[in-house]
């Protein structure tokens, strides 16, 4: 569905450590803007998995679409983003491998993130540790909401970063980027560098951390409005 804004179906993709509800702020700026906003739950027990539970969301869409995914979920959209209903995708401080890499790969040649160690326990799930989940996931936010997003992590099947992605949708599709400028999790010169190889019109937003879904989420909310306003436009 289309009107004067453009596209107004939006799927928001949430990523490692996390679940949907902390793209609830990006949730109120959108459909108090008009917009119609989905919000996909990943399981994180597997690329396969995660992209099937976006693909479901995106099923009950009713017209083109702008795809979102924050961090691992920028692998996720990655591979969901083929389905016929996405229009453009943003990643938001994300991953964004090729065709037939993995998501570890894109961490070589760039710099380690002492402050993101993660604990993988017996069953090869890992969560991100407690120590340091303030500075390395939330340092721009409160204490509280630091300690509420650490307390309700979900954790993710480490396998998954193994694991290469069949299709790259970026390649077809228009691509924005949003980067957070003070990122403890992914070093910016990666961050930077899969954006630009993706060809995405890149926002650096100072100062924000990795989850500036939530602590800037006016921000993200802006090019999500701009990516609805010029995919059609853009489609390459």
């Amino acid at each position: 569905m289309s009107n004067d804004q453009g596209i107004t179906n939006v799927v928001l993709v949430h990523g490692a450590f996390a679940d949907g509800s902390g793209w609830r702020r990006v949730y109120d700026n959108l459909t108090g803007r008009g917009y119609r906003v989905s919000i996909v739950q990943n399981p994180l027990t597997s690329l396969e998995d995660d992209v099937a539970a976006t693909k479901r969301v995106l099923d009950l869409q009713d017209g083109p679409t702008i795809l979102v995914g924050h961090s691992w979920a920028g692998t996720v959209i990655t591979e969901a983003g083929t389905h016929p209903k996405v229009a453009g995708l943003v990643y938001v401080s994300a991953l964004v491998p090729d065709e037939g890499q993995t998501t570890a790969q894109q961490y070589e040649g760039f710099a380690p993130t002492p402050n993101f160690p993660i604990d993988t326990v017996e069953d090869g799930f890992g969560f991100l540790n407690l120590e340091k989940f303030h500075i390395g996931f939330a340092a721009d936010l409160s204490d509280a909401d630091a300690a509420f997003l650490r307390d309700s992590q979900v954790p993710i099947n480490m396998s998954v970063f193994a694991t290469p992605v069949k299709t790259a949708a970026w390649r077809d599709k228009p691509t924005w980027a949003v980067i957070a400028g003070d990122d403890q999790s992914f070093d910016q010169a990666m961050l930077l560098h899969m954006a630009e190889r993706a060809g995405a019109e890149i926002t650096v937003v100072p100062g924000a951390s990795h989850a500036l879904y939530i602590s800037q989420s006016e921000a993200v909310a802006d090019v999500i409005v701009k990516a609805a306003e010029n995919a059609l436009v853009g489609a390459r």
